[in-house]
């Protein structure tokens, strides 16, 4: 589903990258429009700078089968790479498609994002097991 020219959807961010962001900002004074990160000349970064940033933190900042993951090859693999580990540490996915301004619906993120839920299939194992068996029905007469 897209969106018509000129909508937009309000995006909640880490607070701890919130708070970076906005000292960065205001102390190099930039205003609506400006860049936060400039080239050598003051124009754009070039693709391959952004590119050879992005390899670098992902080298020293992911395992390696992480870093063998598709997570955050993109800057947009952020976004779903957020939309996964959300629902990793227990965010149900109505909330995070509602509270969290995912842009996706509940179904959405069910079908293209649950897939790549780790790690929690032991503990709702227990879970299920904990609620027992279903309960014996009476012997009908």
């Amino acid at each position: 589903m897209s969106r018509g020219e000129g909508d937009t959807r309000v995006v909640r961010g880490p607070p701890a990258l919130t708070k970076i962001i906005r000292e960065h900002t205001k102390a190099e004074g930039l205003k609506p429009g400006d860049q936060m990160f400039q080239g050598e000349k003051g124009g754009i970064l070039s693709g391959s700078v952004t590119r050879r940033a992005r390899r670098n933190a992902r080298k020293t900042e992911l395992t390696e089968r992480q870093c063998a993951s598709p997570i955050g090859k993109r800057i947009y693999d952020i976004r779903h790479t957020l939309l996964t580990k959300w629902p990793n540490g227990g965010i149900p996915p109505p909330q995070v498609a509602y509270a969290y301004g995912a842009g996706n619906t509940s179904p959405v993120l069910l079908a293209s994002d649950a897939g790549c839920v780790e790690g929690q299939l032991p503990d709702l194992k227990r879970r299920m097991d904990a609620q027992g068996d279903f309960p014996e029905l009476p012997d009908e007469d």
